[in-house]
């Protein structure tokens, strides 16, 4: 356990948080501290094939050591964290044999891990689990990913009684600004098929996720003085809030759950002259995503008779549910959850709300459900990961790797 949790400190102390306003890639520089130090382990732990290219994706190798055709499979991390919140300075606590109760965080600032909101924390007592010191978030999304592909190919490696065939290992940087997969080159990588292990709670198996739109609505306006406004002003922030107001008031993040899909409007800046609007647009079933960006359309469309085309709107497509290229390759799902079967855990499968790179990588050829990584409260500082969680995960990639060597 102790060689565990060394590696993933050793990772979540080294900032590598992504910037969605840098056109780089890597979007900050940072994060190639990470990337350099990774790619020196995979050397030393004598994994083959290791490289690191000028935007920082890192690609290795185990070789088979079975003498019959096997497909290559492949595990996928990402080392950049979210821009959501801090991490700067991940300051972790170590929780042995955690009680059940109250973990404080800061007292200071008086900042409490709870079980009685985050009632998750229930299922692990008796566990050790990692926090933050309430300052920074801790990194588990994706480091946990990282430590346990990483723990998984030294075990292999040191394990050859281990049968296998190639394993191939891809961290990538930008994934929390959606763009982890942008630049992965999907020949090279050289795997028939692989796993982002990129989940949360332990058992998670996805392998559908949402299909995805930003919408950007920039309105035009015209100020003139208020006292001589009549037949003249064209209000910007008004015209803004009718569009807003002519969005279904219950397909929003906050009622919404499972396969139901939204409008989300994130952003909204605006004076008499000029409002802009940010939103995003989601749904698992793709009829209903095209409907959902039709509906934004036919509202722009019908504001803008009587705003004589004052308002512009953009819309571009994100990503699209990996179900759509999972399904026919089927066997890869059935073989992680024989995996975890096999190790113990309880399989749990279910729709991602949200994206993944391997939703994308789906779609560049390289069919890529998601495995848990087991942390939880992503992107804050009550974000934490139970050590137990990381090594089942670990159990995972090996028996994943045993049981492809034997299902060709």
């Amino acid at each position: 356990m102790q060689d565990i949790i060394n590696r993933f400190i050793s990772y979540i102390t080294i900032d590598t948080q992504s910037d969605p306003s840098s056109d780089a890639t890597p979007s900050t520089a940072k994060q190639w501290d990470l990337a350099k130090k990774l790619v020196n382990e995979l050397e030393e732990m004598g994994m083959s094939e290791v490289s690191i290219d000028e935007n920082a994706y890192i690609m290795a190798t185990l070789p088979s050591n079975v003498d019959h055709e096997v497909p290559t499979v492949g595990f996928i991390s990402h080392f950049d964290t979210s821009p959501d919140f801090s991490g700067t300075n991940v300051n972790p606590q170590v929780i042995k044999n955690y009680d059940g109760k109250d973990i404080v965080l800061h007292a200071e600032k008086g900042i409490i891990l709870s079980p009685d909101y985050f009632d998750d924390l229930r299922q692990y007592k008796g566990k050790t689990l990692i926090t933050t010191d309430g300052t920074t978030l801790l990194g588990a999304d994706d480091k946990a990913g990282i430590t346990e592909i990483m723990t998984a190919m030294e075990y292999l490696i040191n394990h050859p009684e281990i049968k296998h065939g190639a394993i191939k290992v891809g961290f990538t940087p930008d994934e929390e600004i959606g763009r982890g997969a942008h630049k992965f080159d999907v020949k090279k990588f050289g795997a028939d098929w692989a796993y982002t292990m990129d989940g949360s709670q332990i058992g998670e198996l996805e392998y559908e996720n949402f299909n995805a739109a930003s919408a950007k609505i920039t309105v035009e306006g015209r100020s003139v003085h208020p006292g001589y406004a009549k037949g003249k002003m064209v209000n910007a922030i008004l015209i803004a809030n009718r569009i807003i107001s002519s969005l279904p008031e219950n397909e929003v993040p906050q009622k919404t759950e499972n396969r139901e899909g939204f409008f989300h409007v994130h952003s909204l800046t605006g004076s008499i002259e000029h409002a802009e609007i940010k939103m995003i647009i989601r749904d698992h079933s793709r009829a209903l995503f095209e409907a959902r960006k039709k509906t934004i359309r036919d509202i722009v469309s019908k504001l803008n008779l009587n705003c004589n085309h004052a308002i512009d709107l953009e819309i571009k497509d994100q990503y699209y549910n990996m179900r759509e290229k999972v399904e026919p390759v089927f066997h890869i799902v059935e073989i992680a959850k024989e995996a975890m079967d096999a190790v113990g855990v309880t399989p749990i499968i279910k729709p991602i709300r949200g994206g993944t790179d391997g939703s994308q990588l789906s779609f560049m050829g390289l069919p890529c459900p998601n495995i848990f990584a087991g942390g939880h409260n992503f992107h804050g500082k009550y974000e934490y990961v139970p050590v137990e969680s990381m090594e089942k995960a670990v159990e995972v990639i090996v028996k994943i790797c045993e049981l492809t060597a034997f299902k060709s």
